[in-house]
C-alpha cells in the first residue's frame, strides 16, 4: 500500500498539467501586449508587469477558493463520479443538491466562465490561425478571414461539442504539456539563445520555470505508462 504522503505527492505530480492549463491565459497576452504598447509606449513593460502581477494574484485567489469549496464540499467518490459523468462540477452541484438557490446559480457561473474561457481562448486561436492562412501565400480580404476563421472554429467546437471528450483527460495528455512546453521551456529556451531577450538570463526565476516545464511533462509521460 503506497504511504500517505508517498499518495499525495503522486497526486500533485499528476495535478500540474492540469494546474497549468487552468491558470493559462496565453491566447489573450498578444492582444494585451498590442494594446499595452498602443497606450503607454515605451512604459509599456512597465504598466503590463503591474496589471499582470495584479490580475495573476486576483486569479490564484478566486480558483484556490473555488477548489478548496469544492473539495470540502464533496467527497473523493463523488468528484470521481462527476469525472466519470465528464461534468463540470458546478453542474454537479446543481444535480446534486436539492438547493434552488445553487441550481439556479451553478448554471448562470458555469455559462459566464465558459463564455470569458472561449473569448480568450478564440482571440488568440483565431490570430494564429489567420497567420497560417496568409503564409500560404494567399491573400483574402479582412472580413472574407474573419468569417472562415469563424467558420472553422464552429466546426472544431461542434465536432468537440459532439463527441464529447473527456476533458480532464485531454488536458492531463494534450493540453497541459503542449502549454507547458510552450509557455515554460520556448521561453527559456529563447532567453539562452535570442539576443535580445539576453537581459533576461541568469535570473533564478528562469530556473524555476524550466523546472516547473519539465515536471509537466514528466507527469504526462508517467500517466501514459502508468
Amino acid at each position: 500500500m503506497v504511504p500517505a504522503p508517498s499518495a499525495l505527492l503522486n497526486t500533485l505530480w499528476l495535478a500540474i498539467p492540469v494546474m497549468v492549463f487552468s491558470f493559462n491565459h496565453s491566447p489573450i497576452i498578444s492582444a494585451f501586449a498590442v494594446d499595452q504598447k498602443r497606450q503607454y509606449g515605451a512604459h509599456a513593460d512597465e504598466r503590463s508587469s503591474q496589471i499582470l502581477s495584479r490580475a495573476h494574484l486576483l486569479m490564484v485567489a478566486m480558483v484556490l477558493f473555488f477548489v478548496f469549496s469544492c473539495v470540502l464540499t464533496l467527497s473523493p467518490a463523488q468528484l470521481a463520479e462527476a469525472k466519470a459523468q465528464n461534468l463540470s462540477i458546478l453542474s454537479y452541484l446543481a444535480n446534486h443538491f436539492n438547493n434552488p438557490t445553487i441550481a439556479f446559480a451553478a448554471p448562470v457561473i458555469a455559462f459566464v466562465a465558459i463564455a470569458k474561457s472561449f473569448l480568450g481562448h478564440y482571440i488568440g486561436a483565431s490570430e494564429g490561425l489567420k497567420g497560417l492562412v496568409l503564409k500560404t501565400g494567399r491573400r483574402p480580404s479582412a472580413k472574407r478571414l474573419d468569417r472562415m476563421t469563424a467558420a472553422f472554429m464552429l466546426v472544431v467546437c461542434w465536432i468537440v461539442a459532439t463527441l464529447n471528450p473527456s476533458i480532464l483527460r485531454m488536458i492531463e495528455t494534450l493540453g497541459g504539456p503542449i502549454i507547458a512546453s510552450i509557455l515554460f521551456l520556448m521561453p527559456m529556451y529563447a532567453i539562452r539563445k535570442v539576443p535580445a531577450m539576453a537581459r533576461y538570463r541568469g535570473q533564478a526565476s528562469n530556473v524555476f520555470v524550466t523546472a516547473v516545464g519539465l515536471v509537466a511533462i514528466t507527469a504526462l509521460v508517467y500517466s501514459l505508462i502508468a
